[in-house]
């Protein structure tokens, strides 16, 4: 049996759609078990293997990350990171604040000793229908060449453990291929990733991001940031164009009704509710962070994520590889 905290109060849909896909993933999945942190009446529910947990406090979308975790101690997010850190769950699951969810993982779970900058790993969908993982997402709005090759390890432990990739392939995002391409923090994390015992395969471009080409996409955080908002974007300006088309005509309907199951795979693949969220690697437990806009869907998602995580051995195969290196 596994036991995962999950933020009730978080995101845009809470804390309805959160309950909904709460009680949908512990349905599904009978080796699971969940604290509920939420305010009082926020859960409507009654599941033997949900257990709900008052809380006073909830941390808003605009509140200021740092100063709400040491303020709000007393809030769902606060206190389902508290329970990783004391054990009483392997894993938690939050749609809330980003940065109010890391530096609850910093203040409150704590870094792996010797990881310098956690990151936000967020698993995309790609062509192959494997997915791949693009880290950091936001964590740090700055790095240097060490920190993206500690991401690199990471994810690569990750992808091995959690993924089942034996030697996922490892891409440095750049603004070409060619090795003297680049600023000088690409150009020195390449030389990093290069020397690496990693499945490096050197820059490429974001073209080929959802190309399947590279299973791990390393950034850092202002860049990655700004490609996961841009195919968001384009994503979901591309299916509204196409829905767009087939309504135009008759003719078209029609076209659409022959077409339709494979319309739905295509609309599939993009959907980032299918990919769970984004892990929060470098913490000394299984955090994750689910999308804002979650519904219950995204959430069951999560939940399995989360879950997959916790019986992994990701976390101590950071530990150990991290003190190989020091």
């Amino acid at each position: 049996m596994v036991k995962v905290a999950v933020d009730l109060m978080g995101g845009d849909n809470a804390p309805a759609e959160i309950e909904k896909g709460v009680l949908a993933a512990v349905e599904e999945d009978s080796m699971l078990e969940v604290k509920l942190y939420g305010t009082k009446g926020a859960y409507s529910g009654n599941h033997p293997r949900i257990e709900f947990i008052e809380v006073t406090e909830k941390i808003e979308s605009d509140d200021d990350p740092v100063r709400s975790v040491k303020r709000k101690k007393d809030s769902s997010l606060v206190r389902a990171c508290k329970a990783v850190k004391d054990g009483e769950v392997a894993a938690c699951v939050s749609a809330g604040n980003t940065g109010a969810l890391m530096s609850a993982g910093l203040f409150v779970v704590g870094r792996i000793k010797g990881i310098e900058r956690p990151a936000i790993g967020t698993l995309l969908p790609s062509i192959d229908g494997r997915g791949m993982m693009l880290l950091d997402m936001g964590a740090n709005a700055e790095n240097k060449p060490k920190h993206l090759a500690q991401f690199a390890l990471m994810a690569d432990i990750y992808m091995r453990e959690i993924a089942g990739r034996s030697n996922p392939a490892i891409g440095l995002i750049n603004n070409g291929s060619e090795e003297n391409k680049g600023s000088e923090l690409t150009k020195e994390t390449f030389k990093l990733l290069k020397e690496s015992d990693m499945n490096f395969i050197g820059n490429f471009e974001t073209r080929d991001i959802l190309s399947g080409e590279a299973d791990i996409a390393v950034t850092d955080g202002f860049t990655g940031n700004v490609v996961l908002k841009t195919i968001e974007g384009t994503a979901s300006s591309l299916m509204s164009e196409i829905k767009d088309v087939f309504l135009k005509s008759t003719k078209n309907k029609m076209a659409a009704m022959v077409l339709k199951n494979d319309f739905k795979e295509v609309k599939d693949l993009l959907d980032y509710r299918q990919y769970g969220g984004a892990p929060l690697l470098g913490l000394n437990g299984n955090v994750l962070k689910a999308h804002g806009s979650s519904d219950s869907v995204a959430i069951v998602s999560a939940l399995r994520q989360a879950k997959k995580m916790a019986d992994s051995n990701a976390i101590a195969k950071i530990k150990e590889r991290i003190e190989e290196n020091a």
